[in-house]
C-alpha cells in the first residue's frame, strides 16, 4: 500500500485530528477506500514515534478507525486490504499498525470475522517469517504484537497443511530460546506471549493428530513435544513457567491449553521426566488444589475436571513419582477418593469422573492406600471412623487450610485413542473465568 500524502502537523492535538477526519471518511469507491486507508497509515507511521510512543496510544489509534466511519461502512473490504497490507509490506511502522488492528478488530469483532478472513488470506506463514525477521526481532513491541496476532488468530480455528509445513524445529527452539534467554522472571513482557504461541502450536498439533483432515498425507510431527524431547534439559524454563501460570491463571481456555500440553509432556516417555523433581512436586500440588478448587454441580468444572484427571494419570505412572519415595502419596489417595464421594461434600459423581478416577487409583504404587481409604470409607459410613483432614476442610469450606493439607508452598502411557481425542476436544471461549469452589464460599 504505497503512501501517496505527505503530512506537516505541529503538535498532537492535530495530528488526533488528522487522524479524527480520515477515520470519519464516508465514501462507496474502492479506490477512495484505498486512498483513505492509505492516509491512515501515513499519518500513523510518520508520527509514530512521536504521538504513539505507547501500546495504550496504539491502542487509540487503531479503536478510532474501528469506531469510524470508514471502517463500520466497509468492514470486510477494510479488513481484506489490511491483511493484504501484512502480507506484502516490510516496513516495521506499518507493520506495527496493521498488526495492531488485526488483534484488536479481532477481539473486538465477537464474530471471529477477522481471524477467518486471516487463515482465508493464508496469512499464519507469513506471522512465522515475520516473528523470525531479525529487523522485526530489534523492534520489541512490534514482536510481541506479532506474537500475541499469532497466538489469538491460531486459537479459534484449525490450522491447514501448508501452515502446520511453516513451522519447522528451528522455530519451536526459537521461541524455547526467548523464553530461556530473556530471563527467569515470568512477569517478563516476553514470555507470556511466548508460551501462549508455544501452547496453541501444541494443541493444534493434537488436534490435528486426532483427525483425518488431511486427505492422507503423512502425519504431522508436533514439533513443540520433539524439540522437549530432543533439547529438554537445554529449556527447563518453559516447564517452570508452565507450572506458574497453571497457578495462577484463572482463565479456562488458558489452563486446558497448559493441560494438554503437560498431558502430552508426561504421556510421552522421552519427556515424562522433563520437569525437574522439585517443580514436579509443585505441580502436583497445583493440580490437587485445583481439583479441590472445582465446585461439582458446574459442566464447565466437570470438563476441566477431567482433564486434570487425564493429566494426573500419567504423571502417577511415567515421572519420577512412580519411583520411591512416592510424593503425597496419601494425600492423593485422599482427593481421589474425595471425588467419588457423593453426599454433604459433593453432588452425584458423573461416570466419567469415576473412569478416571478408577484409573488413578489403579496405579499400583497407590493401591494399598486406596483400599485403605475404601475401607475407611465404609467405617466412616457408619460414624465411627475420622474424618481426615482434608474431607474436613472442603465439608467446612476452608480451601485455604484444605490447601495446607496439601502441601501447597506421544506415547499415550496406556491412554487410549479416545481418551486423546476428549483430552483435544476440551476448549472454552477466551476470556471465560474457571469455577471456584472458594468463589461459590464467598457468594
Amino acid at each position: 500500500m504505497a503512501f501517496e500524502v505527505s503530512y506537516n502537523l505541529e503538535n498532537e492535538q492535530q495530528f488526533w485530528d488528522e487522524l479524527d477526519d480520515i477515520v470519519s471518511t464516508r465514501c462507496q469507491e474502492h479506490e477512495r477506500i484505498d486512498n483513505a486507508l492509505r492516509s491512515y497509515l501515513n499519518v500513523t507511521t510518520n508520527y509514530k514515534s512521536e504521538y504513539l510512543q505507547t501500546d495504550y496510544s496504539v491502542a487509540e489509534c487503531v479503536f478510532r478507525l474501528i469506531q469510524g466511519e470508514l471502517f463500520n461502512a466497509h468492514k470486510e473490504y477494510v479488513r481484506r486490504q489490511i491483511i493484504y497490507c501484512l502480507l506484502q509490506e516490510d516496513d516495521n511502522p506499518t507493520l506495527h499498525m496493521v498488526a495492531a488492528f488485526l488483534l484488536f478488530d479481532g477481539r473486538n469483532s465477537g464474530n471471529d470475522a477477522t481471524f477467518e478472513m486471516m487463515n482465508e488470506e493464508g496469512v499464519f506463514p507469513r506471522l512465522v517469517e515475520l516473528v523470525q525477521s531479525p529487523s522485526v526481532q530489534e523492534d520489541t513491541r512490534l514482536h510481541q504484537m506479532l506474537l500475541e496476532l499469532m497466538y489469538e488468530s491460531s486459537r479459534i480455528q484449525r490450522l491447514r497443511w501448508e501452515d502446520f509445513m511453516a513451522i519447522n524445529d528451528a522455530f519451536v527452539l526459537y521461541l524455547l530460546e526467548i523464553i530461556e534467554g530473556v530471563s527467569d522472571d515470568a512477569d517478563d513482557p516476553y514470555h507470556y506471549p511466548v508460551i501462549r504461541v508455544l501452547l496453541v502450536l501444541n494443541e493444534q498439533y493434537l488436534v490435528a493428530s486426532t483427525t483425518q483432515q488431511h486427505d492422507g498425507r503423512a502425519s504431522i510431527t508436533n514439533r513443540v513435544i520433539k524439540a522437549l524431547s530432543t533439547h529438554g534439559m537445554t529449556y527447563k524454563t518453559f516447564g517452570c513457567n508452565l507450572i506458574l501460570l497453571l497457578n495462577r491463571e484463572s482463565e479456562t481456555s488458558l489452563q486446558l491449553l497448559i493441560l494438554k500440553a503437560l498431558y502430552l509432556i508426561f504421556g510421552n516417555t522421552q519427556t515424562a521426566e522433563y520437569f525437574y523433581t522439585n517443580d514436579l512436586h509443585v505441580l502436583v500440588d497445583v493440580i490437587l488444589r485445583n481439583l479441590i478448587d472445582l465446585p461439582s454441580d458446574s459442566p464447565a468444572a466437570n470438563a476441566l475436571r477431567h482433564t486434570y484427571l487425564r493429566v494426573l494419570y500419567p504423571i502417577l505412572t511415567n515421572s519420577q513419582i512412580s519411583k520411591p519415595p512416592h510424593y503425597k502419596r496419601e494425600d492423593i489417595v485422599r482427593l481421589l477418593h474425595l471425588l467419588v464421594t457423593s453426599g454433604n461434600h459433593f453432588a452425584p459423581v458423573d461416570e466419567t469422573t469415576k473412569r478416571l478416577v478408577n484409573r488413578c487409583t489403579a496405579v499400583e504404587w497407590l493401591q494399598p492406600l486406596a483400599t485403605d481409604a475404601n475401607d475407611a470409607s465404609e467405617t466412616n459410613g457408619h460414624g465411627s471412623a475420622t474424618q481426615s483432614p482434608i474431607e474436613h476442610a472442603i465439608g467446612n469450606g476452608q480451601k485455604e487450610l484444605a490447601r495446607r493439607m496439601l502441601g501447597m508452598s506421544v506415547d499415550g502411557g496406556g491412554e487410549s485413542a479416545t481418551s486423546v481425542l476428549e483430552v483435544a476436544s476440551h476448549t472454552a471461549p477466551a476470556g471465560v473465568q474457571t469455577p471456584s469452589r472458594g468463589r461459590e464460599l464467598v457468594q
